[in-house]
Parts: C-alpha cells; structure tokens; sequence
C-alpha cells in the first residue's frame, strides 16, 4: 500500500495543481467549467513536454478511479421521486430523445468514417449528460483518450452555444417558460449548460429543465451497464483461453444506483447534497486532467473537419428531436 501511495503521489499532486488552475479559470470565466479547464490544462501539460515520468502512474490512476468515483457521486443529484413527476408520455418523450440522439450520433460518425468510440462517446455526450457521461463511457469501455477528449470538446463547444442560441429560439417561438424549460432539459447536454440556458430564458424555466435533465442523466447508468457488459464479452472472446465470468454490471455503476436510491429517500440536507455536488465536481476535474494528459494532440490534428461535421450534424439532430417531442411532457412540473 505505501508503495503504491508513492508511485501515486507525483502523479496526484500535479493534478491537483492543475485541478486549482481550472477552479480558478472558471471563478474568472463562469461560463468555462472548471472539469473543462481542467482537461484542458491536463492536454497542455501533456503535449509540451514538461510531465516527469514519475507522474504517469497517479495521472492514469486519476483518469481511470478517480473518474469512476466522480461518477458514483454524481448520484447524489438525482431523485427518482423527480423523474415519477414526468408521468408516462413524459418519460417516452425523454427516452425518444436519447435513443434517437445515440443512435442517429453513431450513425453519423458511421457514415463520416469516424473511429467508433468517438461515435459512442460523442453519442453519450449529446444524448446524456455532457462530459460526466463521456467519463462514465469511457471508464466502463476503455475508449481511447484521443477520441474522449474531442467527444468532450464537441459537447462543450456546442452546450455552450446553446447559453446564447436557445433562448432566442424561445422567444422567436413564443414558447413559455415551462416549455422552454422542457426543451433546455432534453437538449442541452451539460447540466450546467442547462442551467444556464434556462435560466438566460427566465427563473421560471429552470424547474422544469432540471428535471427532464436529471431524468436524462438517470439513463445514463443503463446504457453505461450494457455497453461495458458488451465491451467486457467482446474482450473476454477475444482472449479464448480466459475462464473468468463476464460481470453484468460495473461495480462504479452499482455503486451509482445506490447513491440515486439513497438520494430518493431524502435523508441528506441540501446542503449536504451540495457537499456532495463540490465532492464530484474536484474528483472528475481530476481524472479529466489524467485524461488530457494522455492525448496526443498531433492524433486529433489528423482527424480534420469530420468530428466538427459529427458535432453539427448530431446538435441539429438533437434539437430536433427533442422540440418534437417536448409536447408529450406535461406542463404541471
């Protein structure tokens, strides 16, 4: 155990730098979030040559547990008493939009000739939650950091467009402030992002963006769990002479139902729960800067325009859908 504590300690330390530096960009720039600053600064240091050796063994312990101990925290913010208040059109409508966004994203990244964990992990991120659900892909698939990083960068990108664009939107189609909110909460895929853009709508749209958001987010467990079993049975046929058992579920995603159920059940004070929010967001600011110190920026270079043509294409794709279907959620949130 010491041993270990050592190898991890150089590699920690230097994320933990790097997660300070994005807490700061973000307390300066409020709309870049500080899990995005931190990737960020992780990539920079990465590429410009000044990461010691001696790091690589905490940066890949940051990017691979600490990103699932995010994820397991992520839990705490979602109640399955919010996601009941949709009823049962309500839940189609959200379900719709996230099958229709992850499968339609796939296909797109088919068709541009993109790599396929781009296309899942960019999938993820539009039709989830942003860059905790490409986290969460990520670790329960073993992706490849190169095609995270740029998945995180679209997600990013065009939720931060969002802020601005949506809210026109509503009010050129004169949607009101509960529907708008509706339409923040199935499209837009950061939850702070949605936050944002309901809000730059008007404080009456946030309750019920939040709420179609976070039952978005409850879907993230699912599809994280089928996609790692299928990842773990693909590995496990490639590799004949292994007799181990595939486990259904990843133990970060059981760990992740239980802190939903705990969250249900209300024994936790807001401002606990708030605690828990802070907890999250400095564990995937960690592990995001082990990630980003894994890419290779040169490898994205050579991707070109395709994944900025995915980015679009899937954004249109999104917000459509979801525009569509936001008339089957009742307005009583």
């Amino acid at each position: 155990m010491t041993s270990k504590i050592r190898a991890f300690a150089p590699g920690l330390l230097i994320a933990g730098v790097a997660v300070i530096a994005g807490f700061l960009v973000h307390d300066s720039y409020a709309n870049i979030s500080p899990l995005t600053a931190s990737l960020i600064i992780g990539a920079i240091l990465g590429n410009i040559g000044v990461l010691p050796q001696v790091s690589n063994a905490g940066l890949r312990f940051a990017a691979r547990h600490l990103l699932r101990a995010g994820i397991v925290m992520l839990g705490f913010q979602l109640s399955l008493r919010e996601v009941a208040n949709l009823g049962g059109k309500g839940m189609f409508a959200v379900v719709a939009v996230v099958a229709l966004t992850f499968l339609g994203t796939q296909y797109i990244a088919r068709l541009l000739h993109l790599s396929p964990d781009l296309g899942l992990l960019t999938a993820t991120g539009y039709s989830i939650c942003g860059v905790s659900a490409i986290s969460a892909m990520t670790g329960a698939t073993d992706s490849n950091e190169d095609d995270a990083t740029y998945a995180i960068a679209l997600v990013t990108l065009f939720g931060s467009i969002s802020i601005f664009v949506l809210p026109i939107l509503g009010h050129l189609f004169d949607m009101g402030n509960v529907r708008f909110g509706m339409w923040a909460g199935s499209a837009v895929h950061d939850v702070a992002q949605v936050v944002a853009t309901a809000t730059a709508y008007s404080p009456e749209s946030l309750k019920g963006a939040v709420i179609v958001k976070l039952t978005r987010v409850a879907l993230l467990a699912p599809l994280v769990a089928l996609y790692a079993y299928r990842h773990r049975r693909n590995r496990q046929d490639s590799a004949s002479h292994s007799t181990a058992r595939v486990s259904p579920l990843p133990m970060f995603v059981v760990l992740f139902l239980v802190t939903v159920c705990v969250r249900t059940t209300g024994v936790f004070s807001d401002s606990v729960l708030a605690d828990f929010k802070n907890i999250e967001k400095i564990l995937l600011a960690f592990a995001l800067v082990g990630l980003g110190a894994g890419v290779n920026i040169n490898k994205l270079r050579q991707l070109g325009m395709r994944p900025l043509v995915l980015g679009v294409l899937s954004y249109v794709l999104v917000m459509g859908t979801s525009l569509a279907t936001i008339r089957l959620i009742p307005l009583n949130l």
